[in-house]
């Protein structure tokens, strides 16, 4: 699943049309059907894990919650248990660090590792609101990450490789997605 999920992406960053929309519709329909193949999963077996399935299948579960983007239940449900694998060491740290990021950022909150990046009005990238900025090193270091420096210049050398465009009207896009999938509520 996950290297499908990898492959549909590198399709639509070769043929240019990752980043035309909001969220491409193959990439959606990729992320879809693998957070229901996985809440399947994790009803049978519990979070997969280093013990059951080896680091690599542990990582490509990690990738799947990532991307279940639609599903704001499932990626929080994800998180408990990817925190109580990761307290029982059974997974990466910095998987918790990135799910956790994502999902906070995706409510409006500030992340909390810097791991989660936008495009600003000057067309660079730059991390998210993060909660105590002059921490973040530290908390990254942590988790197994590196630098909050070093990963902004390696995602802007990707960016560059990668070259996918970028929608003036995105961001109000990405606001009614928001609403739309259950992110963020009305008041």
């Amino acid at each position: 699943m996950a290297k499908n999920d990898l492959s549909v992406r590198e399709a639509l960053v070769a043929d240019g049309s990752l980043g035309r929309a909001l969220y491409h519709p193959r990439m959606e329909a990729v992320h879809i059907g693998n957070a229901a193949r996985l809440a399947e999963i994790l009803e049978q077996y519990g979070w997969p894990g280093n013990r059951l399935v080896g680091e690599e299948g542990a990582c490509a579960t990690w990738l799947i919650a990532q991307h279940a983007i639609g599903n704001p239940s499932f990626m929080r449900h994800c998180l408990s248990l990817l925190k109580q694998a990761a307290a029982d060491n059974d997974v990466i740290p910095w998987q918790v660090a990135f799910l956790e990021d994502r999902i906070r950022t995706y409510e409006g909150k500030p992340q909390i590792y810097g791991t989660q990046f936008q495009t600003n009005k000057n067309g660079q990238l730059e991390p998210y609101p993060i909660e105590n900025p002059q921490a973040v090193n530290d908390r990254r270091l942590a988790v197994g990450l590196n630098t909050i420096e070093e990963r902004t210049a390696e995602l802007t050398a990707q960016s560059m490789r990668e070259n996918i465009p970028t929608s003036p009207d995105l961001d109000e896009q990405y606001l009614t997605w928001l609403y739309s999938v259950g992110w963020r509520v009305a008041s």
